[in-house]
């Protein structure tokens, strides 16, 4: 009983220590907790199966659960959203991305005639089923993940290759000017296949993304066509993105 009670405690330890440090290696979690390498490792297997922590290669990372958004977070969203919606004309094919921000860009469509679109997200395809002019929903199928609230895994994978598509919207949990969006998420599979199988990606993403730095790269720069974004973005960001070959889009709360 003791040993399941300094386990337990040893658990929450982790959790916490990995939540407050961030990205934290196999090495510093075996000396913090004076314990091996292979223990810890195990711990770090137990704890992301319980989905408490994301398990990495060689350490762990915190979950990237999202918090409360303010009013001007759900506004920037909206706008940002409204923006993208904006690049959805007839006849279009499209796939979104599960996402807070890539739904948003579903309630601002103006219902194109022909529209056919494919999603992972159970959010996205109930909001189009009510639309009047009800586009051909696709579901990519595959795995249910409570954690991004979308299906997920290689059978969502195979499904996408499938099919080909005009665009692909996708969110971002992180941006790097550098090298692409990032996450701590090393699945970034299905992410990929969408990029894949679309003649031209959409990233839909607030500026302040700038600021997340996670160690996964999800999609280079070069995937890219569009990012869609916000004005903070500084003018220095969007500089070097357009030398990357990608169109900055900026939505305003003030509509400009």
């Amino acid at each position: 009983m003791k040993q399941k009670r300094n386990l337990h405690a040893r658990h929450e330890s982790i959790v916490n220590w990995v939540v407050q440090h961030g990205q934290t290696p196999v090495e510093t979690l075996a000396r913090e907790f004076s314990t091996s390498e292979v223990t810890i490792r195990k711990d770090l297997t137990l704890l992301a199966e319980q989905g408490r922590l994301i398990r990495q290669h060689g350490g762990a990372a915190p979950l990237n659960k999202p918090q409360p958004a303010t009013n001007t977070q759900l506004s920037l969203k909206q706008a940002i959203g409204q923006l993208a919606a904006s690049l959805v004309n007839d006849s279009h094919k499209i796939v979104i991305d599960s996402g807070s921000t890539t739904a948003t860009m579903v309630e601002h469509l103006k219902q194109p005639s022909q529209l056919v679109v494919m999603t992972n997200s159970l959010d996205v395809a109930n909001q189009l089923v009510t639309f009047d002019n009800e586009p051909t929903v696709l579901m990519t199928g595959g795995t249910w993940d409570k954690q991004s609230q979308s299906f997920q895994g290689n059978m969502a994978g195979k499904m996408l290759q499938s099919y080909s598509f005009d665009l692909a919207f996708v969110g971002a949990a992180g941006l790097d000017v550098e090298r692409g969006t990032t996450t701590y998420n090393e699945l970034t599979l299905l992410s990929q296949e969408m990029a894949r199988v679309a003649g031209n990606v959409v990233v839909l993403a607030e500026s302040t993304k700038l600021r997340h730095k996670m160690p996964n790269i999800e999609l280079a720069w070069q995937q890219v066509a569009v990012l869609v974004t916000d004005d903070g973005l500084p003018f220095s960001a969007e500089q070097q993105l357009n030398q990357q070959g990608v169109k900055v889009m900026k939505a305003s709360l003030n509509g400009e």
